[in-house]
């Protein structure tokens, strides 16, 4: 019996390993659904081995690659990332900026502390909302002033409340 379960555990190891390999091989696929699910489920691997193969997707020509490319990069908390992630806070489309920033605050390096508070005035409220509530998780003192500043002038109430969440998550005070 024991020897069974050994044996079904080894299986599903090796089977797992060569998922992983045809997931990285799909990620460089003409096909864009392939792309997408091969990052998907690289997101969801905790293998290591994806985080290059990912930040080379975070290059593809279809923003929905890169949007999902940049959140499996975040679920998979890896610091290598950080920097490839940071340029796609520029990026033209608002999907691939939200989940950068999300990722962003996923990793929790203080580096992407400035990068993300210079998107706390973007013109999509999902962005700016994702920018807060990163930058509440990175708890970093140095997004207090920003934060208090797009506090006084945003209008949106939903990013409001990421505002002020994300300062009370760094500061620990509950009034603001």
């Amino acid at each position: 019996m024991e020897r069974s379960v050994k044996r079904l555990m080894e299986d599903r190891e090796k089977r797992r390993e060569e998922n992983i390999g045809k997931y990285i091989e799909q990620l460089c696929d003409e096909s864009t659904p392939y792309r997408l699910r091969a990052a998907e489920a690289l997101g969801g691997c905790a293998d290591t081995r994806a985080v290059e193969p990912l930040i080379a997707a975070l290059h593809d020509p279809e923003n929905e690659v890169r949007w999902v490319a940049a959140q499996a990069l975040g679920k998979l908390c890896d610091a290598r990332a950080v920097e490839p992630l940071l340029p796609l806070l520029a990026d033209p489309d608002r999907w691939v900026r939200r989940g950068t920033a999300w990722s962003l605050g996923e990793i929790g390096d203080p580096c992407a502390v400035e990068p993300l508070i210079l998107l706390l005035t973007d013109s999509k409220k999902d962005v700016r909302i994702a920018v807060a509530d990163a930058l509440g998780k990175l708890h970093d003192a140095r997004a207090v002033g920003p934060l208090t500043a797009a506090l006084e002038c945003e209008e949106e109430p939903e990013v409001r409340t990421a505002i002020r969440r994300a300062l009370r998550d760094i500061t620990g005070e509950m009034e603001f």
